[in-house]
């Protein structure tokens, strides 16, 4: 799952306005953004095994810090924790919990039987989307537009940086998900680790957007929009 877990950050937005896309980013992604240093640290392992499944060319050996379900459940209640003590802000306190776990449960659907339940489980789960290529582009495709329109629901662009920084996001979504399925194996896993790192780059971007739009807030059958100039967490 790739595209899927952004179009649950833009998603929350819409739960929780306050919370910036940037955090949202963070949250709905943090396992995959923490697993490559698990692995460059051989922690956790994954293999390049062409044809392991239809859609993805990795084959994971073992992630039970990042991908088991306790664990994931651990590393919401920490981020959810950390934002709360940073912002106090209940609803968004939620959602980013939510978001975190949102990946293990999205992942159980896409990937092969290879995720844990917790650190030494020999039971793995998943349902194996990614045998099927259509299914697979189906359900992300049809996340990220789900997500894209909550997200615009919620916000509108103060400037064009507002407007073509969030065009940008989609089109370097969609793209670089292409690309990964279309493209050639990676050489090793090292490489698989280092380009995972770079997702750390779509955080800022998240800010970015958020910070040159004007947030919408629903009160009752009235519709007011609010420029938003203070910090978002």
């Amino acid at each position: 799952m790739y595209l899927g877990h952004y179009a649950i950050a833009l998603a929350a937005k819409r739960a929780s306005p306050n919370t910036s896309l940037g955090t949202l980013i963070v949250a709905s992604q943090l396992i995959d953004i923490i697993w490559p240093l698990f692995v460059l640290v051989g922690l956790e392992k994954v293999v390049v095994d062409p044809g392991n499944t239809v859609v993805t060319p990795l084959l994971f050996v073992k992630y039970p810090f990042t991908h088991s379900l306790l664990s994931v459940l651990i590393w919401a209640c920490l981020f959810a924790s950390f934002y709360w003590m940073v912002s106090g802000n209940r609803t968004g306190t939620l959602m980013v919990w939510l978001a975190v776990l949102s990946h293990w449960i999205l992942d159980f659907f896409t990937h092969a039987p290879d995720l844990p339940l917790y650190p030494g489980s020999e039971k793995l789960v998943g349902l194996g989307l990614w045998n099927s290529l259509s299914g697979t582009l189906a359900l992300e495709i049809g996340l990220l537009i789900v997500g894209a329109i909550l997200y615009l629901s919620v916000t509108r662009p103060a400037n064009r940086t507002g407007k073509y920084t969030f065009v940008l996001l989609m089109v370097f979504l969609l793209v670089t998900y292409f690309v990964n399925i279309l493209g050639p194996p990676p050489p090793d896993y090292r490489a698989v680790a280092y380009s995972g790192i770079l997702l750390w780059l779509l955080v800022p971007w998240g800010y970015w957007i958020d910070r040159n739009r004007h947030l919408k807030i629903r009160s009752g059958l009235y519709l007011t929009r609010l420029k938003y100039r203070e910090k978002l967490l």
